[in-house]
């Protein structure tokens, strides 16, 4: 017996007694109940980002070694919608040594049936050694059910699913049902089973089988136990009895089909081939690619990685807070007023909903409606949650006299600054209330970047200043309009947008202040409309006039981009460089097949209708808002099904060069309709263009003509780039989505998509509970020169240095709060826990506070730190450099690394820190990190 997700055995488990509890160690102890994966679900590959892989894994094997005291070993994968190798390489990290996968191109089986290689030591691209290396072995036919498992035929494997036997609820739908195994029909059907298991085994290299025997909601009585066990031991009994039939079959678990595997190699001195690559995108049958999932239901994909960002910031500003107060005591001990206990549950019940929601049906927007909502409601809630955490850790950590700290949650010291209403609302900006007294405004930097980035707040004064609260000094900023309708400016909200200086992992104060009528920056306003000048109510900005006839265009030091008069959207772009590209920005509708007996698109499948994609047209002309100011410029252009804006910062260093997208999508009145956006460029890239495997690692991708269009989309989680031998173009994105590249120089990435019907996947409905759904990108170009690395015959490409930087503010974004008004406020000191950036390639992925093992849902004095030396592409150097440093040694001094923060102890672990004899500790604090490898350690901080 096997069971693959924690979340579900954990709520079984605690409805169990003792007795019932130590009954199940001792089946787990014997090897007759092993749990595989051991990950808090059975993950979704192609949307999932690598941080909540691994923290769902983390989650999970915490808790198996917490109750049961055990670490999986093999991995078993049967549902995902086609496989990554990000994941397996988490698998290895976390000491599995085997893993089993099934949705697979349904070509790509029958090829490897062939070759014989449907078992095979699966490699990492980017790595030319076995150390990354694991067993994999991908079943052979349709689907993990057993009319799918014992060999070639269904209609005689479902004879052997004895759950079917006549009486029952379930049938075989090829209308030949089970029979009991009686003394009558033994030798019939044993030697009938034994022909399916001769097929089977010949698409294999080795004599020893695995024949799989379950399905989803089985084995929930004891009568499916019963009748399996009974008839499956007289067929057993029947091949012992018959030894001249040459077959040895008996239950068993993954591990031990692994085990004899591996035994049998052994013998035979012979090993598996070696693969690398992925399995997208899947296909079932016929024309039916798995494309869709890459962006159904967009907004709670959003949602996913809002909370992701949230929890990490929540994670390591927590550790770092429980690290200050032991050295403020002095004892080890913590601040009795700080409540510890309750903010680490709080902590596992955000980590819960992330790792829950990185299921196969989750993430992928494969769940039915009220399911999706309360998915939504698990996340949003745990993005309060997690918040109340943050806010109480920066208090304490930014009082100057730590004795004044004193928690209140229902009248906190901080307050976001912004509000999320609802599981399927967008967030909304709190506006600060000025007078003449400055109000806090506490900025926290996630990342272990310095950055120079933009913050933006709105307030209830077109007449504002900010200014850094512990030199005084006056920060760059501009006051722009708060739009209550595309041409019509509120008279009540303004929004200030200031550049701030942020030390890595830093928290700083800024104050607001009400200045002088007239004394601040404020943004100015073009208008355009083709043929309807628009009416443009505002009294504090300043609107001019529209130029006739000319390419609208922003620009700042490193970047000018034009766009056409009549829709807004970009048309070229020229880098400081002098290097020029046409770069058009195109909208466009997929539709669905129209034949009454054809397929057509749903949660799971894109089918688009045989037109392919018709570009985006209006009736009516868009309005066109042209900003300008001293921080930031941009141009935004209002259809009626979405709003699309770019943006410049008049920044130096990466964040000024990158331009900002941001798209506000609303298909609600569409049926059967899909919009993308397009970029269209003369860069030449061929068919070839690289999207990334779940933030972690870039694939080569070839647009092949011989294949149908819904074929060449794949899953995008963070980044996507087309190259040639001057020039490459990186989109960068927030959230995951389909994208493709399907003809030269052009990348188009699916917003979102409403269908009417079902697809026949198992969901029985459509996807119609759209909302407004905001994407958020970066767009770089970057000269280049040079060609990709060669690793074992294979092209393997990095994101840039300055791709790697943007990505990394993209995703965790500065966290904003304010002091409430009415606060007389104590005296606060900036808190900043490094002494300088972490090396450019270097990312801390988290710094995760352990469970105590003597105090249950308490936190412990040990933390995990993760650690991601980014692999990058050198081709492109950033000019002029960037804060950080980067070295070609392995070696690492974690000392120095996070000076002054001070490592009392670290142990180098697995990926999911479980204790394991082979834990060295890290002398004298030395670590080897491998560019593209995760590192793990516990460690306890002083």
């Amino acid at each position: 017996m096997i069971w693959a997700e924690v979340s579900y055995f954990s709520k079984w488990w605690a409805e169990l007694d003792g007795q019932q509890r130590d009954m199940v160690k001792r089946l787990v102890q014997n090897g007759q109940l092993e749990l595989v994966t051991g990950g808090w679900v059975m993950a979704d590959e192609a949307n999932a980002h690598y941080f909540a892989l691994l923290d769902q894994l983390i989650e999970g094997h915490q808790w198996i070694q917490k109750h049961l005291g055990v670490k999986p070993s093999s991995g078993w994968a049967v549902d995902p919608f086609g496989h990554s190798p990000s994941m397996t390489y988490l698998l290895k990290g976390a000491g599995l040594k085997n893993m089993v996968i099934q949705r697979v191109h349904y070509a790509v089986k029958k090829h490897f049936a062939r070759q014989q290689t449907l078992e095979f030591l699966w490699r990492q691209n980017w790595d030319a050694s076995p150390h990354s290396d694991i067993t994999c072995h991908m079943m052979p036919f349709y689907s993990y059910d057993v009319p799918h498992t014992c060999g070639p035929n269904p209609s005689v494997c479902c004879q052997f699913d004895f759950h079917r036997l006549p009486g029952g609820r379930v049938f075989c739908p090829w209308k030949i049902p089970p029979q009991a195994i009686t003394e009558q029909n033994v030798q019939e059907r044993a030697l009938l089973l034994l022909d399916q298991y001769r097929q089977k085994s010949r698409l294999f290299r080795s004599p020893v089988l695995l024949v799989p025997l379950g399905d989803d909601f089985r084995f929930v009585e004891s009568r499916e136990w019963d009748a399996q066990f009974t008839n499956y031991q007289k067929l057993f009994d029947y091949f012992d009895e018959h030894p001249q039939l040459h077959v040895k079959a008996r239950f068993g678990t993954l591990s031990d089909y692994f085990q004899a595997l591996h035994r049998h190699l052994s013998a035979a001195e012979t090993t598996l081939p070696t693969l690398g690559g992925d399995f997208f995108t899947y296909a079932d049958r016929d024309d039916h690619y798995w494309s869709g999932f890459f962006t159904s239901r967009p907004f709670y994909k959003r949602l996913d990685r809002t909370l992701e960002s949230v929890l990490r910031a929540t994670e390591i500003l927590f550790s770092l807070t429980l690290a200050e107060m032991r050295r403020f005591r002095g004892d080890g001990r913590l601040v009795e007023s700080f409540p510890a206990h309750e903010h680490f549950q709080r902590l596992t019940a955000g980590r819960r909903s992330l790792a829950l929601f990185q299921h196969h049906d989750a993430i992928t927007g494969t769940a039915r409606d009220p399911v999706v909502v309360d998915y939504g409601t698990r996340l949003f809630h745990s993005i309060l949650n997690l918040r109340q955490v943050l806010q109480s850790s920066a208090h304490w950590l930014l009082l100057l006299d730590k004795n004044l700290y004193h928690h209140d949650q229902s009248k906190p010291f901080l307050l976001m600054d912004d509000v999320i209403s609802a599981q399927d609302a967008l967030p909304q900006k709190t506006p600060l209330a000025l007078s003449d007294e400055p109000r806090s405004l506490i900025v926290f930097n996630p990342t272990e970047q310095q950055q120079t980035t933009v913050i933006s707040i709105t307030v209830d004064s077109a007449d504002a200043s900010v200014v850094d609260a512990e030199t005084g000094r006056p920060m760059a900023a501009q006051i722009s309009a708060v739009w209550e309708e595309p041409s019509q400016a509120s008279t009540k909200v303004f929004q200030i947008s200031f550049v701030a200086e942020l030390h890595p992992l830093a928290l700083v104060e800024y104050h607001v202040i009400k200045v002088s009528t007239g004394s601040a920056d404020r943004a100015g306003y073009t208008f355009y409309r083709h043929g309807n000048p628009p009416t443009v109510n505002t009294e504090h900005f300043q609107v001019f006039r529209p130029e006739d006839n000319v390419l609208l265009s922003i620009r700042n030091k490193h970047v000018q981009i034009w766009s056409s008069q009549e829709t807004g959207l970009m048309q070229k772009l020229q880098l400081q460089s002098g290097l020029v590209r046409e770069l058009r920005v195109q909208f466009a509708w997929y539709g669905t097949r129209t034949n009454r007996n054809q397929d057509k698109s749903g949660a799971y499948l894109f089918l688009p209708g045989e037109e392919g994609a018709q570009l985006y047209s209006s009736s009516e002309p868009p309005l066109i808002r042209v900003s300008r100011g001293p921080v930031f410029s941009d141009i935004t252009s209002h259809f009626r099904h979405f709003t699309h804006t770019v943006r410049l910062f008049h920044l130096d260093g990466h964040a000024g060069k990158a331009l900002e997208i941001s798209n506000m999508v609303d298909i609600r009145s569409e049926a059967n309709r899909e919009l993308v956006m397009r970029l269209v460029s003369n860069v030449a890239n061929g068919n070839r263009f690289y999207s990334d495997l779940n933030g972690f690692q870039m694939q080569q991708r070839r647009t092949l003509a011989k294949l149908p269009l819904q074929a060449n989309f794949y899953p995008m989680s963070s980044a996507a780039f087309l190259q040639d031998t001057s020039s490459r173009l990186t989109l960068l994105s927030a959230q995951s989505q389909g994208v493709a590249s399907l003809r030269p120089g052009e990348l188009e990435v699916v917003l979102d998509r409403r269908l009417q019907q079902d697809d026949n996947r198992g969901l029985g409905q459509g996807i119609t509970d759209n909302k407004l759904t905001a994407n958020l990108y970066n767009l770089l170009l970057e000269d280049r020169k040079g060609g990709a690395t060669e690793v074992g015959g294979a092209s393997v490409e990095h994101l840039s240095m300055l791709a790697h930087l943007s990505s990394l503010s993209l995703c965790h974004p500065p966290i904003t709060m304010f002091a409430p008004s009415h606060h007389q406020l104590p005296k606060l000191r900036p808190f900043r826990p490094l002494h300088s950036s972490l090396p450019c390639d270097i990312h801390l992925l988290n710094l995760r506070t352990l469970e105590d093992a003597q105090e249950a849902e308490s936190p412990s004095q040990e933390a995990a730190l993760l650690l991601h030396r980014k692999g990058f592409d050198c081709n492109s150097t950033p000019e002029p450099a960037p804060v950080c440093t980067w070295s070609v040694h392995e070696e690492v001094n974690l000392h120095d690394l996070f000076s002054p923060l001070h490592f009392h102890s670290i142990r180098r672990s697995g990926l999911t820190l479980l204790p394991d004899d082979k834990e060295e500790e890290v002398e004298p604090h030395v670590a080897q990190l491998r560019p593209m490898e995760i590192s793990a350690y516990r460690v306890r901080l002083d």
